[in-house]
C-alpha cells in the first residue's frame, strides 16, 4: 500500500517553513532561503514537468483529495511524495492524509512567517516521532503514523 510522504521539509527552529513577505520574486519570504539550498517555483509552471530520470510533476488545482487520488493512480502502489509549501503540507497534515513527514530543522530563527504546525494537534491525528538525528546543519525528525 502506498504512503503519502513529505521528504526533507525545511523549517526554522521556531517552526516556520517560510518567512514573511513572500512573493514571486522571493517565494521563501524574508530569511526563508536560509532553510534551503534550492527552491522549486511551482507558480511559474502550468503543464506536467518531466525531470531527468523520468520523474513527472503534475500540478492539480481542484483540491487535495483529487490531487492525492491522481498521484496514487500514477504511482501504481509506490509511495507518493508531497511537494509544495507550508500551506499545501498543512492542508494534507490537518486532514490526516500524510503517513510520514521528514522535517529538516535548520538552526535559524525567522520569528514570523508561515508556521508549519501551529494549531495542528499531531498527537490526536496519530503522529509520533519515529526517528531523529542531529547534524551540524540541521536536526532531522521523522513523524509518522503507526500502522
Amino acid at each position: 500500500m502506498s504512503k503519502l510522504r513529505v521528504n526533507a521539509f525545511g523549517i526554522s527552529i521556531d517552526g516556520y517553513g517560510a518567512g514573511v513577505d513572500q512573493d514571486l520574486n522571493n517565494p521563501m519570504g524574508l530569511g526563508g532561503m536560509a532553510l534551503h539550498n534550492w527552491v522549486f517555483g511551482t507558480k511559474t509552471f502550468r503543464a506536467p514537468i518531466t525531470m531527468e530520470g523520468g520523474t513527472t510533476f503534475h500540478f492539480v488545482t481542484d483540491g487535495i483529495h483529487p490531487a492525492l487520488a491522481r498521484a496514487k493512480e500514477v504511482a501504481q502502489g509506490k509511495d507518493v511524495r508531497l511537494g509544495g509549501g507550508v500551506a499545501a503540507v498543512r492542508q494534507y497534515l490537518t486532514a490526516g492524509l500524510i503517513d510520514e513527514i521528514h522535517l529538516a530543522i535548520s538552526p535559524v530563527l525567522l520569528g514570523r512567517g508561515e508556521h508549519l504546525l501551529a494549531g495542528i494537534d499531531t498527537v490526536s491525528l496519530g503522529y509520533k516521532c519515529m526517528q531523529h538525528a542531529a547534524t551540524d546543519h540541521a536536526t532531522h525528525v521523522v513523524l509518522a503514523k503507526e500502522r
